[in-house]
Formats: structure tokens, sequence, C-alpha cells
């Protein structure tokens, strides 16, 4: 019982150790800085829409696609090297003592289930509203010329062909861009790397090392990220129709909503079922840390008051507290993965695109994945965006139009992030005490 406790305890030093750091000031300033360059960019690209066909706003717009295309290309050459670093870290910090202990596997299950909730709520949702349906956005078809509709595939053949095309030559993969194919390679080398133990140190060591400088480069390209907002907001509102303002404001009500729901309802069904804990004794213990979460937007940041209140007002065993929600705060982001598969068919009825039920499950999976390495910080959230959306041949330079309520919509994902941590905290803590008991016995 010693020695799991610190092997437990180690876990937690070690998760904590290795979680970047998901907003800090220079994060909240670049938010406002993305704000101020949206509201520029729209007011920009309605002026230019009031002098139609003259030669500024020829020029205008050359300069816009220019500035536009550097951003999104800069963004589209990290992609593939974040996602596979990122994604080998956050598996192999699983080298952390205890992670095959009950402990894990209960909470590797219970992440696995709040997050397919959250992806069939997300999707189910976007359908049943038609978010984005009926507006054609003309500046993505260049973007999507060289797309070509997949064969429509019936869920018999569907593992057949994902195989085909996830398992192949990594640098293949690498060199053309398949990202299914380096998430299934990354996953496979991280757990070689926890396999392994010791004797590849110096491998873990060294993707730690490249992890960090992606995301230096990341930091510098975000940079960026202003001008390349006001470029792709200028341009969208000079060349389409308002009318796409009217459906992302209809598609940020139906993401909140069915975020709320997911832990409002959802969440706490799950707890009183698994963790026979009335939902009532769950908020009231845990308000703290939930407000928290609201007024940063950091999962991270709070995550001290999410142990603080799981142990505290929850009756959660510090070991367990101490490993599972640094844990959760890496792996279970059910906010998260719902709203990048809610935004993924958003895009998709943007451009005209039916996107089929393979193609759905793909877009499910990939935010799944997405989210197991993915740093909490907006850069690499922006990254991972991208990630899903092009799983399905969709336009990375679509999370223009994201971008405006992606602020907003980050509070509300970040509450239920927090939540669903201290929940299975809740559940792993009353399987392993019951397991404890029933040993001694």
């Amino acid at each position: 019982m010693t020695k799991n406790c610190s092997n437990e305890k180690q876990a937690h030093v070690i998760f904590t150790k290795g979680l970047p750091t998901e907003k800090n000031n220079v994060d909240m300033n670049l938010n406002t800085q993305i704000l101020i360059a949206a509201i520029l960019g729209l007011a920009f690209g309605f002026l230019l829409t009031m002098y139609p066909d003259t030669a500024f706003v020829k020029h205008s717009l050359y300069g816009l696609g220019i500035l536009s295309s550097v951003f999104i290309g800069l963004l589209k050459m990290l992609l593939v090297p974040l996602i596979f670093s990122s994604i080998v870290v956050g598996v192999s910090n699983l080298q952390a003592g205890g992670q095959l202990g009950p402990v894990w596997k209960i909470t590797f299950l219970c992440c696995i289930t709040t997050t397919t909730l959250a992806l069939i709520l997300g999707i189910s949702c976007a359908h049943l509203f038609e978010v984005g349906r009926g507006v054609d956005i003309s500046i993505f078809q260049a973007s999507m010329q060289s797309y070509q509709t997949p064969d429509s595939l019936n869920p018999a053949t569907f593992f057949t062909n994902f195989i085909q095309n996830t398992l192949i030559n990594p640098f293949k993969a690498f060199s053309d861009g398949n990202v299914l194919a380096v998430v299934v390679f990354a996953l496979f080398v991280g757990v070689a790397l926890v396999h392994g133990g010791e004797r590849f140190k110096s491998i873990r060591v060294l993707s730690h090392q490249f992890f960090e400088m992606m995301m230096m480069l990341v930091g510098w390209v975000m940079k960026l990220a202003p001008l390349g907002i006001f470029a792709l907001l200028a341009k969208l509102m000079a060349t389409e129709d308002i009318s796409v303002l009217s459906r992302l404001a209809e598609f940020a009500a139906v993401v909140t909503g069915t975020t709320i729901f997911h832990g409002a309802v959802v969440l706490p069904l799950l707890l009183w079922i698994f963790g026979r804990m009335s939902p009532w004794t769950f908020f009231k213990g845990t308000r703290t840390a939930l407000i928290t979460a609201f007024a940063t937007s950091s999962s991270s940041a709070t995550m001290p008051l999410s142990m603080k209140c799981a142990q505290e007002n929850l009756g959660v065993r510090p070991q367990t507290a101490g490993f599972v929600i640094p844990l959760g705060t890496q792996l279970n982001m059910d906010g998260t993965a719902l709203y990048e598969a809610a935004a993924a068919l958003f895009v998709a009825n943007l451009v005209g695109l039916d996107l089929n039920l393979t193609q759905q499950i793909v877009v499910c999976l990939t935010a799944m994945i997405a989210s197991l390495g993915a740093p909490g910080i907006p850069s690499a959230g922006m990254v991972t965006m991208i990630m899903v959306l092009q799983s399905v041949g969709l336009p990375a330079e679509a999370i223009a139009i994201l971008l405006p309520i992606d602020r907003l919509l980050d509070t509300v994902r970040t509450v239920v992030n927090v939540q669903g941590d201290m929940m299975i905290s809740v559940v792993v803590d009353r399987y392993t005490r019951d397991n404890e008991i029933t040993t001694q016995s």
C-alpha cells in the first residue's frame, strides 16, 4: 500500500511537471489581440464592400490573400511535427508509477466513456440543428477543388479502409500530411516508450525537448495570429454574404447549450450511477473550482483548486486526486472534444460538403485523439482544430470563422473539462477503495 501511494505521488509530480501551462498573461494578451484583430478585420471587410470594383479593393484583397496564406501555411507546416511530438510526450508520460494499476485502468476507462458521450452529443446536436447549412462559402472553393469525395463506405468496410489509410509507412504519412496515420504511429511510439521503461530514457528526453522546441515555434507563429485573423476575416467579410455571421451565432448557441447539457445532465447522471454521489453534493463541493475555471478558461491553472475541492469537499483520497486530476487535465477534455466535432460538421455544412457516416466517425476519432496529448493553450488548440478539419479534407482556413467566438466558448468548455476531471476522481476513488477493502478482507 505504501509503495502504491509513493508511485501515485510520483505520478502526480511527473504529470504536474509535464503539463504545459494552459494560459498565462501573454496568452491572455494574445486573446485580446485576436479579438481586436477580428473586430478590425470585420470592419475593414465591411469598408471594402462599400467600394466594389475599385483598385483599392483589388489591391487590398491581394494583400489580404498573401497575408492569410502565409499564416495558414505556417500553421500547416507545424501541424504534423507538433501533433506527433505532443502525443508521444503525452503517452510516454505514463511512465510514471502506477499507470498499469487499477487507478490508471479505471481512469482511462472513465476518460474514454465521457469523451465518447460528449462526441456523440456534439455530432447529434449539430445534425439536429443543422448548423451552418444553407450558406455556401465561396472563399474556400480553391481549397476544396482538390478534394475528392470518397466512395461511400458502409460500416462493414470502415475498419478495412481505416487500416489501409492509417497503418502505412510513417515517412510517407509525414510527407503527405496524413494526420491520422501520424497520430497512430505516435501512439505506438508513445506506448513503446512506456513499455521500454528506463531503456528508452534518452529517447523520452529527446521527445520532450523536441516537443518544447515545437511549442517555441508555435509561439513565434502565433505572434502573427492577429494579422492572420485580420486578413482572413476581412477577406471573408468582403467576399461573402453577411448571413454567415448569423450562422456563426447560431453555431455558438448550439455548442454552448450542448456543452452545458453535457455538464449539467450527462456527467451528473454518470456520477450518480457510478460514483454514488448526489449531483447537488458534487456541485456544492466543487463550485469554487468551477467558478475559477469559468473565469480563467484554464484547466491547468484551476488544477490546484480542483485537487483541493476533491480532497476536502468530496472525500477523495489525496493519492487518488493527486494522480487522476493531473492526468485528466491532460487526457480528459469532454468540452473540447464536443466543440471540435461539432465545429467540423459546421464547417462541412458551410462549404457544402455532406460528411458520410465514415467521415463522421473519423472526425470523432480524430477529436478524441487530438485531446490526448495536445497542450491546453490557445495556439496548440488552433493547430489541433486544423487537424480535425483536415482529417476529412476540410479547409484549414475555416478556423478564421471559429476564432472570433472561440474565446467565449472556451469558458464553458473549460468548466466541463474541469468538472469531468473531478467527477472521475470520485468514481476512481470509490472503486479503488472498494477493491482495497475486498483485498484486505
